[in-house]
């Protein structure tokens, strides 16, 4: 008699829930090593900014890059490739955390979602708020970058979050995670609609067109391309390429279009869990593992060395800039603007009746988190070169605005996760304690005597 196919049981809540926070500490534990080398390529650009290699650095980030097939030719400097092109993997990637997250995720359950999504939208508007009211009287010019404070950096906050925060609540990180895959999606929005120059609508049209062939290709033949790693280089690759050029002439910011084809990969697996969370990955989970490490670490950290490069001018240039209504309305922003505003927001959401913070989770990690999502590094310097022009002097004051004003953040994040961390180390070694020798913590002794 021929056996009958296994078929797994339902998760229960609690297995699934430790399913979630699995991958959730898989996602930290790569963005660690994301956000030092990140760090690295920072340290790096400003160095190479500030020295005798400076006319060297500058210079190699203003070279042209040219494609020519016979009639055809084409050019693109370093930098903007660095920004345009690389910075498309980054947001790739962003895209499937986000279809992830809406598909078997905790966007899944609008429940969960609503307060970690607000706390993202009062991130975004207060720091706004705050930058227009300093540099309101210098002029459309600096207003223009209006957004620049407004992002946050996923692969800095969760390294800083796994590097302090290791016995933290799993909500809270879960928190953040959500908190910002929601505020990527608003950025890239914000890129969209706002810095949108000289729009040519059919090179849009292919863009999209190819978005389209792109996701009935992904969809009808997923698993060919989940068997087949080198199939998705030599037959999805060159058609993202493709794709992702004609975004670039439409006017629209190309990174859009790395966004955009994340949303065309199944999330779910033919055969797996509901949740997506089965021993069959997704496509989208597949991939996530596969160009992972390349946006972590080349596109990334290239694009962080060609964009956080500086000169200051020494000390009397640093405090110049910093001054300057433009740097404190983007550290304002950063620090005070996304701590208040996400505090706020939170708050505000969890006075409607039902609607709570994560359980496990106090007000004050709270603020911790809240701090720690004022670090808006790359998206940030995104904006900023796309509000001022890369290597012209807003951009330069911008910068030091945003390195200074993540770099506060950071510090005032680690300083209060940490305290906080070592609370909850206390309190796990505590409930962990067994006086009676029973093998059996006492805390689950006196749970048992009280039931």
């Amino acid at each position: 008699m021929a056996s009958q196919p296994a078929v797994s049981a339902p998760l229960t809540e609690p297995a699934r829930r430790y399913r979630e926070s699995l991958w959730i500490e898989r996602i930290l534990r790569r963005e660690t090593v994301g956000g030092f080398l990140l760090l690295a390529a920072t340290v790096l650009a400003l160095i190479a900014a500030n020295t005798g290699l400076a006319e060297s650095y500058v210079g190699l980030r203003s070279t042209y890059l040219e494609i020519s097939f016979g009639a055809f030719s084409w050019e693109i400097s370093v930098g903007k490739f660095a920004a345009d092109a690389l910075l498309a993997i980054f947001f790739f990637l962003a895209g499937l955390e986000l279809k992830r997250e809406f598909v078997a995720g905790e966007l899944r359950d609008p429940r969960k979602a609503l307060v970690p999504v607000v706390a993202a939208v009062g991130g975004v508007v207060v720091p706004a708020i705050i930058f227009l009211a300093i540099v309101r009287a210098e002029g459309p010019e600096v207003v223009r970058g209006w957004a620049i404070p407004v992002a946050t950096d996923i692969a800095f906050a969760l390294a800083v979050l796994a590097v302090v925060g290791t016995a933290l609540p799993i909500a809270l990180r879960t928190f953040l995670l959500t908190l910002a895959v929601v505020d990527d999606l608003i950025a890239i929005t914000i890129i969209a609609f706002f810095y949108t120059t000289d729009l040519q609508p059919v090179f849009l049209l292919a863009s999209l067109i190819g978005v389209a062939v792109y996701g009935l290709i992904v969809q009808r033949f997923q698993d060919f391309f989940r068997e087949r790693e080198t199939a998705a280089w030599f037959v999805l690759l060159p058609l993202g390429v493709l794709v992702w050029f004609f975004m670039f002439e439409s006017g629209v910011h190309a990174t859009v279009a790395g966004v955009l084809l994340a949303f065309t990969v199944p999330v779910r697996a033919r055969g797996g869990d509901a949740d997506g969370l089965g021993e069959r990955m997704g496509l989208a989970e597949i991939f996530e593992h596969r160009y992972r490490p390349l946006s972590a670490g080349i596109a990334v950290p290239v694009f962080a060395f060609f964009s956080a490069g500086v000169a200051v001018g020494g000390w009397d240039g640093l405090v110049e800039a910093v001054t300057s209504p433009l740097a404190l309305g983007i550290i304002v922003g950063l620090v005070v603007g996304k701590t208040v505003g996400i505090t706020v927001a939170t708050w505000l959401v969890t006075r409607i009746p039902g609607v709570s913070l994560p359980r496990g989770v106090a007000w004050i990690d709270l603020v911790g988190l809240a701090l720690l999502a004022g670090m808006g590094f790359t998206v940030s310097l995104l904006i900023n070169e796309l509000s001022f022009g890369q290597g012209t002097p807003l951009d330069d004051v911008g910068k030091v605005g945003i390195l200074l004003g993540s770099l506060i953040a950071a510090l005032l994040a680690v300083a209060l996760l940490g305290g906080r961390n070592r609370h909850y180390r206390r309190r796990v070694a505590e409930d962990a304690v067994d006086a009676d020798g029973d093998g059996i913590p006492d805390i689950y002794d006196e749970d048992r005597a009280n039931a």
